[in-house]
């Protein structure tokens, strides 16, 4: 999903180019995610700031590092290796003082947004209006840009990381992609003023997305017991590769039958035997005896 402001992924672009969108705040699922990837929408100061407070870990794709400041610490701050990538020396300095007095508005607001008392896309939205004299919205700021300025070190010094960072964003952006195309009608701009109107239709599009996936993915599984029926080995590599955003075999227009719609479907088999552990990085089973507690 792209959701901004904490998902900046997963949009429907509304009546004029505008975005409509709902992140990890408003989620009321039960998987409750702890990191959230994004691309260069993803890297506004009080995002990074509200992402934090609400204990979400931001971790978006970077691109233009060049338009990218580090922020130092205190003006007397200096680093022996990298001290480059924070520009002049005593420049760019997080004001902790601001951060620490306005530390209690800081966290009502968090509280308000977690418990549903306001958006966070609204929240952003007034403070932005008045950023200038908004001491609470300045306060964001600088928290936003400790944590983004964390989050660059870590991704330039953790290769891992921005492999998994790359994948994540790539996965994300393949469902946008087939969303995109499910949501075919009036070329995926939603012209309706009306913001009930353009819940429902954003609604709408990610239940028939979801819907076909779920579809896709029960054809691949079926596919795979049928091949190791006739004898073949799958390798979980190699399902890894195979993406459920499968769009040929659907037919987006034509004539529907609707006649079936009240039928209940047989039960499904999720489970393939397959062994995924190696995929997830899993150590191997301990022997009887070894490795259980007293």
């Amino acid at each position: 999903m792209f959701l901004n402001p904490f998902h900046p992924l997963h949009h429907v672009r509304g009546v004029g180019g505008r975005l409509h969108h709902r992140g990890p705040a408003e989620n009321t699922s039960e998987v409750k995610p702890t990191t959230v990837h994004a691309d260069t929408q993803g890297q506004s100061f009080p995002v990074f700031a509200l992402a934090h407070l609400l204990g979400f870990d931001l971790m978006p794709r970077i691109r233009n590092w060049k338009d990218l400041t580090f922020y130092r610490p205190t003006k007397r701050t200096e680093y022996v290796h990298i001290d480059a990538l924070f520009g002049e020396s005593g420049r760019n300095v997080i004001d902790f003082d601001l951060i620490e007095s306005q530390f209690r508005h800081l966290m009502r607001v968090a509280v308000s947004v977690r418990e549903g008392a306001i958006s966070s896309t609204l929240l952003l939205r007034r403070l932005r209006a008045g950023s200038r004299k908004n001491a609470t919205y300045t306060a964001f700021r600088e928290v936003g840009r400790v944590i983004r300025t964390v989050q660059l070190l870590r991704y330039l010094s953790d290769a891992p990381l921005r492999r998994r960072v790359t994948a994540a964003t790539n996965k994300v952006e393949a469902f946008n992609g087939f969303s995109q195309w499910i949501g075919f009608g009036n070329g995926g701009v939603i012209t309706d003023n009306d913001p009930v109107e353009q819940e429902k239709t954003a609604k709408f599009n990610a239940l028939l997305t979801n819907a076909v996936i779920f579809h896709n993915a029960l054809d691949i599984a079926e596919i795979v017991r049928q091949l190791q029926e006739e004898g073949y080995v799958i390798d979980p590599e190699d399902l890894a590769h195979i993406s459920p955003y499968l769009t040929e075999h659907v037919r987006r227009f034509g004539e529907y039958s609707t006649h079936e719609l009240g039928l209940v479907p047989e039960a499904y088999d999720p489970h393939l035997d397959v062994d995924f552990s190696p995929l997830r990085g899993d150590a191997p089973p301990a022997p009887d005896g070894y490795g259980q507690a007293a």
